[in-house]
């Protein structure tokens, strides 16, 4: 059985801000990440199943996918927490706010087997008004396999226009 988060922060993101390869919904090629709330405003949830391409050896996942899933899911956490911060929930017609990584760290705990639905569990701690802590621990099944810290930066506005 296929888990799914039924309302994702990603689907909410402008059209000019939604390419990422790793939870981008409008990059054909990405990964398609969706994060949402596991339990509403404390811990946030995305789920996703690799594919054959995201083998390290034989029946194991590749640490990069490990590490993308960490990182998409702990900016898209923030989003999300500062969303609701604002007094905003998903699909009130506002756009929540965008976040890139400003810094990434991963431990691997052990080999994550290929044939499972990863899950990726995380909590949210605003350390400054623009840079947010997200904590995030990834399962396959009940298995874990990997955590991670980011620290997720507010996008500046000026950022698209420097383009």
């Amino acid at each position: 059985m296929e888990e799914l988060v039924e309302q994702a922060v990603q689907d909410y993101y402008g059209e000019e801000i939604a390419w990422c390869y790793g939870c981008g919904r409008l990059n054909e090629k990405g990964h398609h990440f969706r994060t949402g709330w596991l339990t509403p405003e404390e811990k946030t949830v995305t789920y996703y199943q690799p594919k054959p391409e995201h083998t390290a050896i034989p029946d194991f996942v590749y640490g990069g996918l490990l590490a993308s899933f960490v990182d998409c899911h702990s900016t898209g956490s923030a989003s999300l927490a500062l969303h609701y911060k604002n007094g905003h929930e998903l699909g009130d017609g506002t756009e929540p706010p965008r976040f890139v990584t400003g810094s990434l760290h991963v431990d691997f705990l052990q080999p994550t087997p290929q044939n499972v639905i990863l899950k990726a569990i995380g909590m949210v701690e605003e350390i400054h008004p623009k840079k947010w802590k997200v904590l995030t621990e990834v399962y396959a099944g009940d298995i874990p396999c990997a955590k991670g810290e980011v620290v997720a930066v507010i996008m500046p506005a000026t950022f698209l226009k420097n383009k």
